[in-house]
Order: structure tokens, then sequence, then C-alpha cells
């Protein structure tokens, strides 16, 4: 006979091990998500706004190329133009003239036809000053384009883009522009539904509300279906677009987790197929332990300060200098990061065909405390706290802190860590209420100029208060110039005397280090960080 200890212990043994089982037999995101063709990726920062034409954060990108398609879409392994909705194009010989021939089955998420039209309407909407698209200048290689956003001409028909049919458009650029194709990838150059949003408010105007669910129109392989802030983003399979059986996933749920740690511990739980970052503390364990989810991807980025020099003191060069030659590029990579980066000294990263990045300011110690005593603050006497501002994340906490040390320790300067949210943040960039912002920029296109065009005086993005006419008439000039060896001279001349006025700091090119779950398959590591969604599925 058993005695009744002994049932206890083994019901509750039983219990227990039935409790286990059901643990094992629990499915997770990840594997529910395998199953049923939906990727689960954490996104960073919750995206502002999801007009294509605004977008500026990677977080706002990432989205618009799965909601929206321009003429040209990109390759998945080395990211070179790939028809998207134009099935083909015409280049005139002079490489002026661009006539794209638009998909007769390319279609909006309502079901009306995508016309040549559409990309007029919409290309106007982005260069209209009241919109305030931070990236319209990328359109002024467009004939007119510059002059009708600066007020110059109010008249459209100024600028080199026309209709001439239903399904032709005809582009004329200012002068010949190798990387044109590629530009026309970013969200900025995508078709927008004038009409659908004219029936909410003035399509040219910043803030009309359709990109709300119920009134959202898209173009893209994917569908907006719910998007609840700071939640979730989900986006699922359009029936409508012009290649959807080539679409393999049937939804994609961004999450917007702004803490890297957080995010790692919801990977860990099998809520995400892919992070958006990685603590920099947990690399070298992931590296020695599950090196199967670790990835170190190459990756256009570079990490610097953006100095505002309209603001006391930094509106003195040499204190300016004496910040970027007191920062250890070094021990930040070496001892911190821990992820392939390296040390910067410009703001273009190496890997950019044909453009070698001139040498910029490196550390020394002995050249900042004398600039700074030569600007009147030997040793920081004298000088009030300075500000940093960078936005919520542990990675840019553990950055700003160590930049905090090194400038306290090193030229006896101090520095309060201010941390907000990146949409504040934005907004205080926008506004220039600031004066040191951590600031990242990743390329948008492979040319040095995806980088240097940001440092014009009239640049959208520039956002320092620095301008030169100098730098803005070697950019100007190089752009003109069909000569590889001479157009690269120029704007490494041109990097150099940015460089040397020191709005910014430059602090390491960066690396994609995330993880990722191997049943995500087509994410091939690209330069740019970009994988078009429909050619990314899953498999159990």
């Amino acid at each position: 006979m058993i005695g009744r200890r002994k049932v206890a212990r083994l019901l509750l043994a039983v219990g227990v091990g039935a409790a286990f089982a059901g643990c094992l037999k629990r499915e997770t995101a990840v594997l529910r998500g395998d199953r049923e063709q939906v990727l689960h990726k954490g996104m960073g920062a919750d995206p502002t706004d999801l007009d294509p034409h605004v977008a500026t954060n990677i977080a706002e990108i990432d989205v618009a190329a799965a909601l929206f398609e321009g003429l040209v879409a990109e390759d998945p392994v080395d990211l070179h133009p790939v028809p998207g909705v134009a099935e083909r194009w015409d280049v005139s010989t002079d490489g002026i003239t661009y006539t794209f021939y638009l998909r007769p089955a390319a279609k909006w998420s309502d079901g009306k036809p995508v016309t040549a039209q559409d990309f007029v309407t919409s290309w106007r909407r982005a260069l209209t000053p009241s919109l305030a698209a931070e990236n319209a200048g990328m359109l002024y290689v467009v004939q007119g384009a510059e002059a009708f956003h600066k007020g110059a001409t109010k008249d459209f028909g100024h600028v080199g883009v026309m209709a001439t049919g239903a399904q032709t458009l005809r582009v004329t650029l200012e002068h010949p522009t190798a990387h044109f194709l590629s530009l026309l990838t970013h969200p900025v150059w995508f078709p927008v539904p004038v009409p659908a949003i004219a029936a909410v408010g003035d399509p040219f105007a910043r803030g009309v509300a359709w990109t709300r669910v119920e009134r959202f129109v898209g173009n893209g392989p994917f569908k907006l279906k719910a998007w609840h802030p700071n939640r979730e983003l989900i986006v699922e399979h359009s029936p409508t677009y012009w290649d959807a059986g080539r679409v393999r996933l049937r939804a994609i749920h961004f999450y917007p987790i702004e803490l890297a740690d957080s995010e790692e511990r919801s990977f860990r739980a099998g809520q995400l197929h892919i992070t958006y970052q990685l603590p920099f503390g947990k690399v070298d364990a992931y590296r020695a332990n599950s090196p199967q989810l670790l990835r170190l991807d190459p990756y256009l980025n570079t990490y610097f300060f953006r100095l505002n020099v309209r603001h006391p003191p930094l509106t003195n060069e040499k204190v300016r200098r004496a910040l970027a030659l007191a920062v250890d590029r070094g021990a930040i990579v070496e001892r911190l990061l821990r992820g392939g980066q390296k040390p910067a000294t410009a703001i273009t990263p190496p890997g950019l065909p044909g453009y070698a990045p001139p040498t910029g300011i490196a550390t020394n110690l002995a050249a900042a405390r004398a600039l700074l005593a030569e600007a009147g603050y030997p040793g920081g006497k004298g000088l009030e706290p300075l500000e940093l501002l960078h936005n919520t994340s542990g990675n840019n906490r553990l950055i700003a802190e160590a930049v905090q040390e090194m400038w306290r320790r090193d030229l006896g300067v101090e520095v309060k860590l201010l941390n907000q949210e990146y949409k504040v943040v934005l907004s205080e960039r926008r506004a220039g209420r600031y004066q040191i912002l951590l600031s990242d920029w990743v390329g948008d296109y492979l040319d040095p100029t995806t980088f240097l065009e940001l440092w014009r005086s009239d640049s959208g993005n520039n956002h320092t208060g620095w301008g030169s006419p100098e730098y803005d008439a070697l950019l100007f000039t190089a752009a003109r110039t069909t000569g590889a060896a001479e157009r690269t001279a120029q704007l490494q001349k041109a990097e150099a005397l940015m460089l040397a006025a020191t709005p910014i700091i430059p602090i390491y090119y960066n690396t994609h280090v995330f993880l990722a779950q191997p049943s995500v398959k087509g994410w091939h590591p690209t330069l740019l960080d970009h994988h078009p969604y429909k050619h990314v599925w899953l498999e159990k």
C-alpha cells in the first residue's frame, strides 16, 4: 500500500511534469510566426509619421519600404536598382533624360491604378515648401526642382518631370547623375495617393492624418493593418500589389523598443525574429555561446556629435576643435562597442566605391588643451557646463557617458547628459534647442554625397547652424563634373573643409550588431541595411 505522503509526492510530481510539458508545448510568437509566415521585428524608435515624404529616421524609412514602392526597387543581395513600379526605362545618350514605362498592373491598395501623373503630383508635393520635407533636397537633381522648392518659381511646369501618357513618365535632370536610379529607392521619391490625402486635408501641408489605418492607401507589397503607438505596428500582405505572388510573408509586426536590454530579453523570450540592436555588453557572450544568433553586418553608418554653432561657447571654433581632439575613439570601439566598429575621423565611412575620406581630427590631448586655453578656458575654467542630448537607449547612454568622462578628465569640461524619447529628440533637433547632440547617419545610396549633402547651408538635415558658401560651391561643382577623379577631389576638399570647421565630431564607423533567428531567410548583409521584404521569408 502506498502511504499518503508518497501519494502526495507522486501527485506533485505529476502536476509539475504536466506544467512543464505545458510550457514545452506553449508556442512563442516566433514559432507561430515561422508557421504562419509572420515576421516579428524590433524597430528601435516608434515612427513619428508613416508619410514617406517626411520620413527621416530608420524606423520610418523601414516601414515606408514595406508600404510603398517607387519607380525603382532594390535587389535583395547587393541593392542594385531593379524594376519597381516602372517595368523598364530609357536613358538619353547625354544622361540627362530618363523615360520610365510604368506597369499597367501597378495599383494602390484601394484598387486604383498607379499612374505617371501620381508621380508628378507626388514629387510636386515633396518639393512644396509648406510640407517642410527634410529630404526634399534629394530631388534637386531634377531640372528646376531646387528653384521650385526655394520659391524662386511657383510654376511646377518648369520642373523637369512630365507624364507623357498614363504609364509614361519623363524626367529631365539638371546634370548627369550616375547614382540617379539608386536615389529613386528613397521614400521621398515614392508616390503617395494625393487625391486620398486631399479627402482628409491639405495634401501639401504637414500633419494631415491620412496615414491612420482606416484612411491609409499605399502601393507597396504590404498594407497597413494596425498601428498602436509605442506598442506595435502591423502590416499585412497586399493583394493589390502588382507582384503579390512573389511576397511570401503574410504579415510583419514591428515593435518600437528603444531600450536595447528590453529588446534582447524579448528576443530570448521568443517574441522577436530580429532585433534592431544588441546591448554592447552582451556582444561577447553571444559571440561565445550563441554565434548562430549574432549578426555583425557591414553598415554604411557613422556615429557623430552635432554641435550647435549658434549656441555659445560652441560659436567658438577652437572650443569645438578642442572637444573633437579629446575624444578617444579607439577606447570607445575597443572597450565599449566590441562589434567590429572602427574609429571615425571623417563623416564618410570607408567602403564607398572610388572614394577615400580625408584625414580628419584624430585624438590629440595636448593640442586639445592648448586650443581650449587659447579660447579662454584653460583647464576648463570659466566654461559653463555643456549639455549633451541623446535619445533613450542603453547603448547611446553608454557612449554619452564615456565621452562625458573623457571631456571631464582630460579637459576639465563638465557635461550634463539629457535623455529624451526619440520623438522629443527629433523635435529639439529641428528647432535647434540643443548644444551637443549624439547623432548617426545611414547612407541612402552608395555615393559620398549621401553624407556630404547633409552639411550644405540649405540642407534640411543639417541642424547645426553651420554653413559655408565655399563648401556649397564645391558640392555644386562636383555634381556637374563628369571626370571621376576630379569629382572625387572636389568632394574630398569639401569634406576636409567641413571637418576643419568642426560643426560635427565623428566618433565611429558602425557595423549593424543585432540578433536574428535562423528561421529568417533572404536577410542578406547589405551596406545600407536595406532588406526588401518581398524577398524575405521564414522556415520552421
